[in-house]
């Protein structure tokens, strides 16, 4: 599908979140930290997030978008506000690259525990993804189409000297 005139581009940074309509273009860069996209097929909105950390130690006053649990919310309301349902979009996932391969770690590294709690937010809302890119080591460069739904991602592995 043709990108519409007067596209807009919008890059996300750890911790940003962003819900537009068909003529907006979402990008971001990707290690540990992980991405979910939403598009509403019919009405051609969507969002998508980038999360650092599964979530907050202690909660703030105010929902955060560095934390999955709090940003996934923060799209949640986004859906509300556009009299729509969550059940209504098709979900994709992606990120949660181990930037450290081959390095001994303690307990269970940030990026499966970002993936998980994507996954568990997602299966409390019955939302289940119909595409994802996620684990493995290296960065991932994601582009969300909102006006087709597409997501565009490139995965650069991290190579291990020995």
């Amino acid at each position: 599908m043709k990108a519409p005139d007067g596209v807009i581009d919008i890059f996300l940074q750890p911790g940003d979140y962003y819900f537009g309509d068909e003529s907006t273009r979402i990008r971001t860069i990707l290690g540990s930290c992980v991405s979910i996209t939403l598009w509403h097929p019919w009405k051609r909105i969507g969002g998508m997030c980038h999360f650092m950390l599964p979530q907050r130690a202690q909660r703030g006053d105010e929902f955060h978008g560095k934390y999955a649990d709090e940003v996934l919310e923060l799209l949640l309301k986004q859906v509300r506000l556009h009299k729509t349902h969550p059940g209504d979009y098709q979900i994709k996932l992606f990120g949660g690259g181990d930037m450290f391969p081959g390095r001994p770690s303690r307990g269970e590294s940030i990026s499966r525990r970002n993936i998980q709690a994507a996954r568990q937010f997602l299966d409390q809302y019955n939302m289940k993804p119909i595409s994802e890119n996620v684990g493995a080591s290296g960065h991932r460069n994601v582009i969300f189409e909102v006006w087709s739904g597409n997501v565009w991602v490139r995965h650069q592995p991290i190579r291990e000297v020995n």
